[in-house]
């Protein structure tokens, strides 16, 4: 939670950005709004604080218009150290409940049935021929190849 340090009641207006300026007090500036020219307006004092600032807090302009800080947030690192000094607790094993044995169902195997042999011929499946070695031919330079040198390449594979 924030605590107040000094009481300023700045009143607020639109378009304007409140904060506590390196030297206490307070000031605005004016915010830049659709992305045009920037202002030329240089950052105003509103209020005289003289607040002093300590390291590890955010200062900054509540909505009663009064100097507020609060604890920031430690970086990573810090959080380990401090996680590192504490003393580490015991963690008791808790012993899982044991668990119920089910007793499992004796599957029943099933007499095979031999069917009766009906009227059909068996038919044997034929072997598979070997696959023939595909021969790589060289075509010769130059030479365009037409119906009756493929019809004669046709007749002499046979």
């Amino acid at each position: 939670m924030a605590t107040k340090v000094a009481r300023t009641g700045v009143r607020r207006e639109k378009g304007w950005l409140y904060y506590l300026d390196k030297k206490g007090n307070v000031s605005r500036a004016k915010m830049a709004r659709g992305g045009g020219k920037p202002s030329r307006i240089k950052p105003q004092m509103v209020a005289k604080a003289g607040v002093e600032r300590e390291q590890g807090f955010l200062y900054f302009i509540d909505k009663d218009g009064d100097v507020a800080r609060t604890k920031m947030a430690q970086a990573g690192s810090r959080r380990r150290k401090a996680a590192r000094k504490a003393p580490a607790r015991r963690k008791t094993a808790r012993k899982a409940p044991a668990r119920k044995k089910t007793a499992r169902k004796k599957t029943t195997r099933k007499k095979a049935t031999r069917k009766k042999a009906t009227g059909r011929k068996t038919t044997r499946k034929k072997a598979a021929k070997p696959a023939r070695k595909k021969t790589a031919r060289k075509k010769a330079a130059g030479r365009k190849t037409t119906r009756k040198t493929t019809r004669k390449r046709a007749s002499s594979r046979r």
